[in-house]
């Protein structure tokens, strides 16, 4: 008998009713499991990647610098022998960094990889450059313009210098931390440093916004590479230019640099080829112990993942369950940090039956799954059990962030077979039309996915260190050189912060899947033009008729509100869209008793074809957290409450406690 979710059954759509043969899927997925079992490893012979999560706002959560104290006489050295010593030793600790860079760095390693950066780079400033020159007159007016404000800066200076007053010719932004040590403005010598930087690099950024006839694309390129280039050489990230390192260095004898090059050490020995900055105290969390303690079980688990339901915290519960699909990116226990940030506890609380799904840290043996086993083995087998465990034959599906795009690739093929496992579903932070995906773009022309594809091609899979390092260089100023500048030049262990330190717990990506979701929907975005076929099925979003929950976050560097919102309107049945405040991971995880940010609700998605269009129909803000919104939202759709359940069943004891052994493995 042919199974229904068979892939080599496409072609023959069923037509027995919703739920049946979802059994027969998370069946094939166990038989898929064995057969994988036997296999060899897959031979040794990493996307620029998608999205990750976001640490929005983690840099400024994770303390901030002290400003000097005023009236505090300038530091002295106190002992001309130490700071000798400690020179000495920041000389050893460096030279050793140096030979263990050298150690992990070789001429032929990801070449590809870096050629194909820089190569992207020089093109993208190249067109602006040429598109000036195309234009004398416009170019000498901008430097003319450059040179006007060096002069003025100059001639403010002296004045300072001389005793007199002086007005600032550029300012740092609103939020730029990099300069809020009180010297940068009342010691001359460091505001040089900062007006010129500043008012060379607002120059700069002129200089792309009024380049005439380049595409958007190119644009966007330039502009992400310039942040690179001008966050990288900030004068807060240099030794002598910074005044709080100035003073560190002086007040410590030198001990905070000779530190700083033992941390720096200790980064490259756990990096690999690639450095990965410390931005957390790591001795300070253990998954299981102080994070992702919410108690529950894994009742199921395949080589692609382990499904964990979480023990009841209500006398009843909401009839129909909740399977949330995290990203197989990060790893879940985003949603379940410390129990007052717990989304799950905080669902559980409201009267839910939660089943997460925990993604395998895939390894050379999984480089042949692809999305359609992360469907097969992941959503559709975690919904077969759900319901037998449950006896509902639906449950309410969430997706977050690249978790949604399988969940609505899945919804998607499913509905063009005509099948419906699930009651509603929720997307949080999800992209489905990728044409404005933002700064992630940059990496996904032919030429640099071509190199991913070739370097995972030794291994099975992309490094995890990669995609952090990818996300990570989309905020450069907050979330790449605040870390080198404690670590390294002041010295200072990372603040430990839970948010971060998940961030950097970070996954693999195994090879096949990664190449289809860089393909299919970052570079052609077929999902939402009708291109894509998937296993035997021309997918519409317009077929999904069930009722959806979209939030998107008003900051979101990594799944922009604008390309969310144009995701959703191509879904088929009511959409409810949710503006929250903050960004990717702050707006999700933002639980009610924080009193923190605020969320937007307004006119149905079809009302609007763009997200502008919408928040100028009038919206309505409600300060603190979505979440209760959504539980209102769920409830209505739940039926009736019935006794909680017990954790698994007969068929599907408890195998492990939560959070279960998967989430544990490291990249």
């Amino acid at each position: 008998m042919q199974k229904k979710h068979d892939k080599d059954a496409v072609g023959v759509p069923p037509k027995a009713a919703a739920g049946t043969g979802r059994k027969r899927s998370r069946q094939r997925a166990d038989e898929n499991a064995r057969e994988e079992a036997d296999k060899p490893a897959a031979g040794a012979s990493e996307q620029a990647p998608p999205p990750r999560a976001d640490t929005t706002r983690a840099s400024a959560d994770a303390g901030e610098k002290k400003h000097k104290p005023e009236g505090t006489p300038p530091p002295q050295i106190t002992d001309l022998e130490e700071f000798a010593i400690n020179l000495a030793r920041t000389m050893e600790e460096g030279t050793r960094a140096l030979a263990t860079i050298i150690e992990h760095s070789s001429p032929a390693k990801n070449a590809r990889q870096q050629v194909s950066d820089i190569n992207v780079a020089t093109q993208a400033i190249g067109e602006v450059v040429s598109h000036w020159l195309a234009d004398p007159a416009k170019v000498a007016a901008a430097q003319a313009s450059l040179m006007r404000t060096y002069s003025d800066l100059w001639s403010n200076q002296l004045k300072r210098l001389m005793g007199g007053e002086a007005r600032s010719v550029v300012q740092p932004e609103a939020g730029d931390n990099r300069f809020r040590d009180t010297e940068w403005s009342e010691n001359p010598y460091f505001d040089f440093w900062k007006q010129s930087y500043l008012a060379t690099t607002r120059w700069a950024e002129e200089v792309v916004a009024e380049a005439d006839g380049i595409d958007d694309r190119t644009r966007q390129r330039a502009n992400f590479y310039l942040r690179q280039a001008a966050s990288a050489l900030s004068p807060s990230n240099f030794p002598f230019t910074n005044p709080e390192v100035v003073r560190e260095t002086i007040r410590s004898n030198g001990e905070n640099l000779a530190r700083g090059m033992e941390h720096l050490l200790r980064d490259l020995e756990r990096s690999g080829d690639m450095l990965r900055i410390s931005q957390t105290d790591t001795e300070a969390f253990r998954v299981g112990e102080n994070l992702a303690t919410t108690k529950g079980s894994v009742v199921y688990q395949n080589d692609v993942m382990q499904l964990i339901q979480y023990a009841p915290r209500t006398a009843t519960v909401h009839d129909v369950p909740i399977l949330v699909v995290p990203p197989w990116i990060n790893k879940f226990y985003i949603l379940d940090l410390t129990p007052d940030k717990s989304f799950i506890k905080h669902a559980l609380d409201a009267g839910f039956t939660v089943f997460v799904v925990s993604w395998v840290n895939p390894g050379p043996e999984h480089a042949d799954k692809g999305f359609p086993e992360y469907m097969y083995e992941g959503v559709l087998a975690a919904a077969d059990v759900a319901a037998e465990i449950t006896g509902s034959p639906q449950s309410h599906v969430l997706g977050y962030c690249v978790g949604g795009t399988l969940l609505g690739t899945t919804l998607a093929w499913l509905a063009a077979r005509g099948e419906e496992p699930f009651r509603t579903a929720t997307f949080l932070t999800t992209q489905l039309d990728f044409e404005n995906a933002g700064d992630l773009l940059v990496f996904v022309d032919d030429v640099q996915i071509d190199a991913v594809e070739e370097m995972m091609e030794e291994k099975g899979y992309l490094e995890g260190s990669r995609m952090a390092q990818a996300f990570n260089m989309l905020r450069p100023r907050d979330l790449i050189w605040p870390y080198f500048v404690n670590n390294y030049l002041l010295g200072k262990k990372p603040f430990p912060f839970d948010l971060l330190f998940w961030n950097q717990d970070s996954t693999r990506m195994p090879k096949r899947n990664h190449a289809f979701y860089l393909r299919e929907f970052y570079q052609g975005n077929r999902l939402t033009s009708g291109e894509m076929l998937f296993e035997g099925e021309r997918l519409d979003l317009a077929k999904v008729k069930l009722p959806v929950y979209e939030l998107a976050t008003r900051e979101d560097h990594i799944a922009p509100a604008r390309s969310v919102f144009t995701g959703a309107r191509h879904l088929g049945g009511d959409v409810r869209f949710v503006l929250a405040g903050s960004g990717h991971i702050a707006g999700v995880v933002n639980p009610p008793a924080k009193l923190k940010y605020q969320y937007w609700t307004g006119a149905p998605v079809s009302a609007a074809a763009t997200l502008d269009d919408w928040l100028a129909l009038g919206t309505k803000e409600t300060p603190g957290s979505w979440w209760p919104d959504w539980y209102a939202w769920l409830a209505a759709h739940s039926g009736a409450e019935v006794p909680a359940r017990e954790v698994g069943s007969p068929d599907y004891p408890p195998i492990e406690d939560a959070p279960g052994s998967y989430v544990l493995q490291k990249a």
